[in-house]
């Protein structure tokens, strides 16, 4: 009897930390009611460096993001490794994670990947900042990791 509570007790620990996890990144991510990288193919950017929009009846939920992909096969390659294919900071705006420390929307057709990581980018109103990242990525990749640090603690 003793060893069923203690593991009821771990039981309920886990999944209020999940929990919490979830709510932590669907406050700290950038999505819309839940939903990342407004549906385009986490997997498609890093395996085909295209930005593709992603079907519903593909879809899967991460430690509470919904992330839709183009086929089976993607959504297959995102749940044997999540972390391989989630966008870097949380899907906000690289540049300006590293240039000022501020969540920005993103264009999620203007990405960069990077030793196989996903970066989103701002591109609007004649301001595509993936060009400014370009010029100075190492230092702005080291502020944006910085800041992104401070933001989800």
């Amino acid at each position: 009897m003793k060893h069923l509570l203690l593991l009821l007790n771990l039981v309920v620990v886990c999944a209020g930390s999940i929990a919490q996890n979830s709510d932590q990144r669907k406050k700290q991510f950038n999505t819309n009611d839940g939903l990342a990288l407004q549906g385009y193919d986490a997997v498609a950017y890093i395996t085909q460096n295209k930005a593709i929009k992603g079907n519903k009846n593909f879809a899967v939920i991460y430690e509470g993001l919904l992330y839709h992909f183009s086929s089976v096969e993607n959504k297959e390659a995102f749940k044997k490794n999540p972390a391989k294919y989630e966008p870097e900071y949380g899907g906000w705006c690289a540049y300006a994670m590293g240039a000022k420390g501020e969540k920005v929307e993103i264009d999620p057709k203007t990405f960069k990947v990077l030793n196989g990581k996903l970066y989103l980018f701002y591109n609007k109103y004649f301001n595509n900042t993936l060009t400014d990242w370009n010029k100075d990525e190492n230092n702005l990749k080291k502020k944006a990791d910085a800041s992104w640090q401070k933001l989800i603690q």
